[in-house]
């Protein structure tokens, strides 16, 4: 019979439905044990989870959380902005003290956590065991 630690560690991402790997993202967890922490300071991804060891710096995101962002904030801060516009008629000084502070805060939101759900997906459908090659192959 195997204890609790045994069954927790076998429990990974690639055991998770695609939503429990976006929920794992979200907490910002090691997508191997499902319990270290991925990052260090504010969004830098760690070398190696503190908890199982798992190297990490093999995950390269690059720009990949970058785009789904945009297009998520620029949506949002844009249909605001237009609501705004449109309803209340304010000055263009109004605009700027409201949208720019807000896409800053947004973009702090949720920058840590679309990274990890990428390094999540990657580890996910992607074999990490062998070194990335220049060109990611």
């Amino acid at each position: 019979m195997k204890t609790p630690d045994q069954k927790a560690n076998q429990n990974t991402v690639r055991d998770l439905s695609l939503g429990g790997v976006l929920l794992n993202g979200l907490k910002c967890r090691c997508p191997q044990c499902l319990r270290g922490n991925m990052f260090k300071g504010f969004a830098t991804i760690r070398d190696r989870c503190p908890v199982c060891g798992l190297g990490l710096d093999e995950h390269d995101i690059g720009d990949g959380p970058v785009v789904p962002m945009m297009l998520v904030i620029g949506t949002i801060v844009v249909s605001m902005a237009l609501y705004v516009e449109f309803t209340y008629l304010p000055p263009v000084w109004v605009h700027v003290v409201l949208w720019v502070p807000f896409v800053m805060v947004l973009t702090a939101v949720v920058l840590k956590r679309v990274k990890s759900i990428v390094v999540q997906l990657q580890y996910r459908f992607r074999e990490t065991d062998k070194k990335t090659l220049p060109g990611g192959q």
